[in-house]
Formats: structure tokens, sequence, C-alpha cells
């Protein structure tokens, strides 16, 4: 059986410890079997991943974004819930994307963080989600992304 480790190695991905709050807030909140994921900005190079779809940055660079969000939000939720095979399912995803007014592909930009989820954990991976763009993000960000997830 192919466990969840497993998947991760064979993506070369390894997880983040989790962030210090950047603000007045917790990576996480937990109440009952569900885990609320504070919103988690791209990185890149262990900086803020700077840019606005439709300005200066691609749909493909996007969704490069939203997977290295992922893998972020992965090492928090592992922290969270104390190992990733406790994840029952990812319940819903929130994702903000620094558009350009007119830039109408957010959902495909979300894309990268959600095929990334349902890669690792399989059909517990998959969840309702919300794309939006706005006009800017903390730190000149150009994605940012939350989830609530079910834990045993």
């Amino acid at each position: 059986m192919v466990t969840i480790q497993d998947k991760l190695a064979a993506l070369g991905i390894t997880l983040p410890p989790v962030a210090t709050p950047a603000a007045a807030y917790v990576p996480w909140a937990r109440s009952g079997n569900l885990v609320f994921l504070s919103g988690h900005l791209a990185r890149q190079h262990g900086q803020p991943w700077r840019g606005q779809l439709g300005r200066d940055m691609t749909t493909a660079q996007g969704q490069q974004a939203a997977r290295a969000t992922a893998i972020d939000l992965l090492g928090t939720l592992n922290a969270a819930a104390c190992d990733l095979s406790r994840v029952r399912r990812i319940v819903k995803v929130v994702s903000l994307v620094n558009s350009t007014p007119d830039y109408t592909e957010q959902h495909l930009v979300t894309n990268g963080c959600s095929e990334l989820l349902a890669e690792i954990l399989g059909e517990a991976g998959q969840h309702a989600r919300s794309a939006f763009g706005v006009a800017a993000l903390p730190l000149g960000a150009c994605v940012e992304i939350e989830l609530v997830a079910e834990v045993a």
C-alpha cells in the first residue's frame, strides 16, 4: 500500500515546518474534528511570491504558486493533525488570486493547489472550493489559500 509519505517522497516534496504568523492570528484552529488553516501566502525561495496575474504573471506561473502554497498548507495540516494519515477529508479550499480586473482564470490558478491535494491525499483531497480575484494581497503575494479539513 502506498502511503502519503511515499507519495510525497515520489514527488520530491519535503513538508516545511509551520511558518510563524506575521500578524495577530494562529496558523490553525481546531473545533471538534475540523481544522481551519489560516491563509497561506505563496512563497518562492522563502520569500513571498510577488506578482499579479494578468499583469506580470501567467496562469501557469500562478498554478505553480498555488501548488507551492498547497505544500505549505500540507505542512501546517500535518502539524495540526499530528500526521497527514489522520486527514479524513479536505472539506473546503478558499483561494485568493491577486489579479487584474480583466483576468478571469483564477479557477485555473487554484487548480495548482487542488490537483496536488488530490494527488497526495487521494479521495480525501477532493474538496469544495472558491477562487476569487482580488486587487492586492499582503506583501504583494500573488496567491493566498486557506482550507478546512476533517481529521480523526
